[in-house]
């Protein structure tokens, strides 16, 4: 059975993306296609920020694309060095709150220990640090254009101070007609699509709309969390499941039951 994710491939140490391969396990061929791609604001402010640890109480990651902006960071100014002989360690004394396992792996890849990789979402990592946090320096924030306040404002109400920062953009993959318009030639409608984020939602349902036509009621829509499942919600599709975390395995083991059932 044919299932479409809409997010980036991504290898891991096995040389294989890890939901390709879960979902095999349950005989479910999956085909990734890209929808976002991302251009990346106010490096130089960043590594200003990033050199001077002392003047913060730790990091929040929210997202792949903000560890991202940090290796950018490194490499443009050649500060690798740097990082590895000091601000690494200057860091690591410090709290890195991470939310889910792949952006903690990438967080781990940098050199910096996390913490709070299963809380699964913004909501969840806030109160995990408000029930942790006791410092009066702020929490250096780096995150994208399109993120949401709950987490900074969680954190301001409970006195917790955060300095967020906005180091990327969110835009449509160039591709994502054209990738679409051939998954649906070559392999027909998929049993199951499933979202990553609200963006990937605006800008994908359109021509997933068109390419399914009246066949579209067969399709499983399936998110990678709460934030998605309401996006589709609001759009009028039907959601057939909710990952129950942000992980291959969950994601998985919830499309399964999707398929076998009316939901999960």
């Amino acid at each position: 059975m044919k299932v479409l994710l809409l997010k980036d491939p991504k290898e891991d140490d096995c040389g294989q993306d890890p939901y390709i391969r879960e979902l095999g396990l349950y005989g479910l061929e999956a085909t990734l296609i890209p929808v976002l791609s991302f251009e990346f604001w106010s490096l130089p402010s960043f590594l200003e920020k990033l050199s001077h640890p002392e003047g913060y109480g730790g990091l929040i990651f929210t997202s792949p694309r903000a560890v991202e902006a940090v290796e950018l960071c490194l490499e443009k100014d050649n500060k690798t060095e740097v990082w590895r002989k000091s601000l690494q360690e200057k860091w690591n004394a410090k709290s890195v709150y991470v939310v889910g396992n792949a952006t903690a792996s990438l967080v781990n890849k940098i050199g910096l220990h996390t913490e709070g990789e299963n809380c699964g979402n913004a909501e969840k990592l806030a109160e995990y640090i408000c029930s942790r946090e006791s410092s009066a320096l702020p929490l250096l924030f780096p995150c994208g254009t399109l993120k949401r306040e709950i987490l900074p404002k969680m954190l301001k109400d409970k006195g917790i101070p955060v300095e967020s920062l906005t180091v990327y953009q969110t835009i449509p993959h160039p591709g994502i007609q054209g990738n679409l318009n051939s998954y649906y030639s070559q392999q027909g409608i998929p049993a199951s699509i499933t979202f990553f984020s609200p963006s990937g939602l605006t800008h994908s349902l359109k021509h997933i709309q068109e390419l399914s036509g009246d066949n579209i009621d067969q399709i499983k829509f399936v998110a990678i969390g709460p934030t998605t499942a309401h996006a589709l919600a609001a759009q009028g599709l039907p959601v057939s499941c909710t990952a129950e975390s942000p992980t291959p395995q969950a994601l998985a083991a919830g499309i399964r039951t999707a398929l076998q059932s009316h939901g999960c």
